[in-house]
């Protein structure tokens, strides 16, 4: 009987918060968003949909109470991430380098990307109305698989080429940063709100 085994597996974190109001949260976010003319011509000057902080404010957990909250659990949830991942971190920390907010308005979508100079990202759910878009992963090995036939349909779930998550308000997923994903577009038509972060190494 021959022996089939899974290689070079990719981890995806999937967990719930605690303890963290999603109204107030929301609101923050919102409250933030309205505030932040810098982040707005950002949004508007490079013809991105809604509104992101990433270009704009590195200081959130400082201007709201309740994002110095969430980053305390996010370290925890890193921590556990990276243990399952057997990381060898050679006595260093995995640390927050950014987290931002995204609201994204029905058409609004966030093309397929990476995120450079990161060991984990993630995201955190705000507000996700009926019809909200999922999250969208890629296979890391597609661009090899230039010959392969397409997966069935009924394909495990590890053998697919991409993976949709629709995560509730208040689930936190985690990622290695190499790992491709996307937001196809937001066809609800309330606001897609998130909270997206990155880890480095040091």
């Amino acid at each position: 009987m021959a022996n089939i085994r899974s290689l070079f597996v990719t981890r995806l974190y999937h967990a719930q918060l605690k303890g963290i109001d999603p109204s107030e949260m929301e609101a923050s976010c919102y409250s933030i968003a309205e505030d932040d003319e810098a982040g707005q011509e950002w949004c508007e000057r490079e013809g991105f949909p809604g509104y992101t902080s990433y270009a704009s404010l590195t200081d959130l957990p400082w201007r709201f109470p309740i994002f110095k909250d969430l980053v305390d659990q996010l370290d925890t949830h890193v921590a556990a991430f990276a243990e399952d991942a057997q990381f060898d971190l050679d006595g260093r920390n995995l640390v927050l380098e950014d987290l931002w907010i995204n609201i994204l308005p029905e058409g609004g979508i966030h093309t397929s990307h990476i995120h450079p100079h990161s060991v984990v990202s993630g995201t955190t759910y705000v507000a996700m109305p009926e019809g909200a878009s999922a999250i969208k992963f890629e296979d890391p090995r597609s661009q090899m698989m230039m010959a392969a036939p397409a997966r069935a349909t009924d394909a495990r779930e590890e053998m697919r080429q991409f993976i949709y998550m629709a995560p509730a308000v208040g689930d936190v997923l985690l990622w290695e940063s190499w790992l491709r994903h996307e937001v196809p577009m937001n066809m609800a038509e309330e606001e897609r709100v998130s909270v997206s972060f990155n880890y480095r190494w040091e």
